[in-house]
Parts: structure tokens; C-alpha cells; sequence
């Protein structure tokens, strides 16, 4: 059986991903905390409210950029 993935840029690397799953599905799997971190999707900051209408497709570039806090 073959399956067709979606490669997007995860963080500047190649990910390959089924192409049924949405932005918000891909970082929950990747174990990423949704209140903790900032999504640029193609060069736009996203609000987190719209992450499981986003299906990406190839060659969709996604940073993930993790809040830190410090003192």
C-alpha cells in the first residue's frame, strides 16, 4: 500500500505528514504546548484559534518558536 505524505519545512528541516492532518494536529503530535509557543506559517504569526482549519501542503514552511520565561 502506498501513502501519499505532505513535506513542509518544520523548524528549517523536512517533515513529511499525512495530508489529512492540520496544522493543530501535527504540533499536538509533535508534543509541542499550544499555550507556549508562537506558529509562523509561511512567513505569517498565526492565532492559535485557526491551527485546526490549516491543512498544510508541500512546501509549506512552519516555525515553531517556543516561549520562554526567565527572571
Amino acid at each position: 500500500m502506498f501513502t501519499n505524505y505532505t513535506l513542509i519545512q518544520l523548524n528549517g528541516k523536512p517533515f513529511n505528514c499525512l495530508p489529512n492532518l492540520s496544522l493543530k494536529d501535527i504540533l499536538l503530535y509533535l508534543d509541542f504546548d499550544l499555550d507556549l509557543v508562537i506558529i509562523e506559517y509561511n512567513s505569517e504569526i498565526l492565532n492559535d484559534s485557526i491551527l485546526e482549519n490549516i491543512l498544510p501542503v508541500t512546501g509549506d514552511k512552519v516555525e515553531v518558536l517556543t516561549i520562554v520565561g526567565g527572571g
